[in-house]
């Protein structure tokens, strides 16, 4: 056993983990209890178990730490196949003795329980270790033999499909001449002239039934009515195409009259809805046989959703655009598409997507795109820049404040209904004057309790219709900032 380390910074340590479970105390005659998070850390990101820390994080110890360490060895030694990397860390807590358990992420997925006549691979989902689903055991072994879904052999002939639609691109876009040889360059087709699954979903005539679009413009804001539905199938360019072609021909072309003419003002920039439809048919899971990409046009958003989660195990609402990681579950797809200069390899789509938004003349921060993933699926959300309810400002919350009028707030009233002093609320709404983090306004607020600063100053104001979030959809987001609405605004030009 390594030596005791003293650990001051225990909340820290936590911190870093990329995923940790806390156990009181170690269940010998139940290993499977705790063996599946082994099990589930080794086949995603890695992470820690916390033995001697109950399920809230308070630090209990452990009486004979040696005891526990050596138990833990042989147990993952007789239980898990194959043997994970696993490090063991003890550590002195509070005066008290607590065993860190350290799993790495593992290379030869997928990492089983192997007990109780079972043999089970487990993952992670949120903060659950839970029996891997088949489509999640294909990922795995894929990963283990360090192949992807794209690059397997098919049993396809290279002379018995075409590449017509794949060679215009490239001349359109590339502006060369197309070669043939590129196929083999590309990883669309073996040495031996067999089809990969990338060069399937290239060819003219792709037989992959999962490679599919559905298309839907909703009449409203919810899915009740559909105006107008399409449905796709086949090669990855078609539908790139007729998913472009249809959220032009089904969203509005608003335009603003000028003295010497007019001034269009699209709801969505074409980049950016571009760059969003080449990230969900290149990183989606094409190993989810019944699954295929979604295109949702509502009166005041776009949406697609695509199977499968971030390839990196992670949720992308927990992240921050800039900290996304560029892992590709589709290499091969990837790189034909950087090829047709349809994205590039630095995996900066994402921000990309929020750039192109960002650049239309009535763009507004709390309209900026929003993406959420699970293990299931990827939902990109932007929001049309015209939607003429989108655009009133956050002042109309008023109509659900009692007795509020919905143009401006007395300081009589917002002391009533917050609770706060006019110079505690005055600090605020100046702070806010552009997006600012909660951390930065407890700062200027002179606050150090975030629990508290969250009840008494926060949750009043956003009530009050005074102050809105960034990301109102994802209110636990790490990049969570707030800014003063037109009533916040209003409310200190009176004052």
């Amino acid at each position: 056993m390594e030596e005791i380390q003293t650990s001051t910074e225990y909340q820290a340590l936590i911190a870093e983990c990329t995923a940790y479970d806390f156990k009181v105390m170690l269940e010998e005659n139940k290993p499977k209890s705790w063996l599946k998070s082994v099990s589930a850390f080794a086949n995603t990101l890695g992470g820690s178990l916390f033995f001697g820390v109950d399920n809230d994080g308070v630090v209990k110890g452990l009486e004979n730490i040696q005891h526990v360490t050596e138990t833990i060895s042989l147990k993952i030694r007789d239980y898990m196949d194959p043997l994970p990397d696993v490090e063991m860390i003890p550590l002195e807590v509070e005066g008290q003795y607590v065993l860190q358990v350290k799993v790495k992420e593992g290379v030869y997925t997928p990492y089983y329980y192997v007990g109780d006549g079972q043999r089970v691979a487990f993952v992670r989902n949120g903060d659950e270790s839970l029996p891997a689903t088949a489509e999640q055991m294909v990922r795995l072994v894929l990963k283990g033999s360090n192949k992807t879904y794209d690059s397997l052999r098919t049993d396809k002939r290279i002379e018995d499909h075409s590449f017509a639609i794949l060679a215009n691109s490239f001349r359109e876009r590339v502006q060369q001449d197309w070669d043939k040889k590129y196929l083999l360059s590309f990883g669309l087709v073996t040495e031996e002239g067999y089809l990969t699954n990338a060069g399937g979903l290239f060819a003219d005539d792709c037989w992959l039934s999962q490679s599919r679009l559905y298309c839907t413009r909703w009449d409203g804001l919810e899915k009740d009515d559909a105006i107008n539905d399409a449905e796709f199938k086949g090669n990855i360019l078609l539908l790139l195409r007729e998913a472009m072609a249809f959220v032009k021909a089904n969203t509005r072309k608003g335009w603003e009259k000028l003295p010497d003419g007019r001034k269009n003002k699209p709801e969505y920039a074409e980049r950016a809805v571009l760059e969003a439809c080449v990230n969900h048919f290149i990183h989606r899971d094409y190993t989810v046989m019944g699954g295929e990409v979604h295109l949702d046009i509502y009166d005041d958003r776009l949406v697609l959703t695509s199977p499968g989660g971030m390839y990196s195990g992670q949720l992308v609402q927990e992240l921050s655009v800039e900290d996304v990681s560029s892992m590709r579950r589709n290499p091969v797809l990837a790189d034909v598409m950087a090829q047709l200069d349809y994205m590039e390899k630095r995996g900066s789509g994402l921000k990309k997507i929020c750039n192109a938004t960002k650049e239309l003349e009535s763009y507004r921060e709390e309209r900026r795109p929003v993406f959420k993933s699970s293990t299931a699926q990827f939902m990109t959300t932007i929001y049309s820049m015209e939607f003429e309810e989108a655009r009133k400002d956050a002042s109309n919350v008023s109509s659900v404040l009692s007795n509020v009028p919905s143009n401006v707030l007395s300081r009589e009233q917002v002391w009533t209904k917050s609770g706060l002093s006019w110079d505690q609320v005055e600090i605020i709404l100046m702070a806010t004057s552009q997006p600012i983090s909660a951390g930065e306004l407890m700062k200027v607020a002179k606050q150090t309790n975030r629990t508290r600063f969250k009840k008494n100053y926060l949750d009043p104001l956003l009530n009050l219709g005074i102050i809105v979030m960034t990301q109102p959809d994802s209110p636990k987001s790490p990049t969570q900032k707030y800014y003063l609405t037109e009533l916040g605004k209003a409310l200190l030009e009176n004052e």
